[in-house]
């Protein structure tokens, strides 16, 4: 397994860089597969009204597959303790719902490049204006393995491509529970009653 420790805003001392390298190892063991690769963003905030400003991120990339977790304490290494514990779970609810899934061959061959889908930061820092923008590969995904990668990534939303209908649909997390799917309502394909 191939993991690299960086710093944004601090420099990670020898100390540090090993505590995250054994964290994350250990994290991983859940999950025995080959290619797994591990980055590892370590960043403070300045900012003194931030009440936990160690931030740890760990993306994850494997088979196609992203799992990201970002994590604030008030110390980098109980920061890192936290963010490695939700990558174990996360990769043991992967690991469960792969091996439970009838699909779990063309999902392991799924071809989703994350580094394909750049973040562009607008130079401009207005509230009303666009400040960010995110390019997506449209992966085409049935419903559940779309809820699998939302779960992964921990976003509250993600856009793909319908498998059987070829559109674009987006699925998303709902605040009361449960998810949401957003279908585009000239679809020629029968909607559910």
């Amino acid at each position: 397994m191939n993991i690299t420790v960086a710093g944004r805003k601090i420099t990670v001392s020898d100390a540090l860089r090993s505590y995250a390298l054994e964290k994350v190892e250990n994290a991983t063991k859940v999950f025995d597969v080959d290619p797994l690769t591990a980055e590892v963003v370590l960043r403070v905030e300045k900012n003194p009204a931030i009440e936990k400003p160690a931030i740890a991120e760990i993306t994850l990339r494997t088979r196609g597959r992203v799992i990201r977790v970002e994590e604030a304490e008030s110390d980098m290494y109980a920061a890192i303790d936290i963010a490695s514990d939700k990558v174990a779970r996360q990769l043991r609810k992967y690991k469960t719902r792969v091996v439970d899934h009838r699909d779990r061959t063309k999902l392991a061959e799924m071809p989703l490049d994350p580094n394909k889908a750049p973040d562009v930061i607008a130079a401009e820092e207005e509230e009303e204006a666009i400040v960010r923008y995110k390019y997506v590969d449209l992966i085409p995904l049935t419903e559940s393995e779309a809820l699998l990668q939302t779960d992964l990534l921990g976003h509250y939303f993600f856009v793909f491509l319908d498998k059987e209908s070829g559109l674009i649909n987006v699925i998303y997390h709902r605040h009361g529970g449960g998810y949401g799917l957003i279908k585009p309502a000239d679809a020629e394909v029968a909607r559910p009653a």
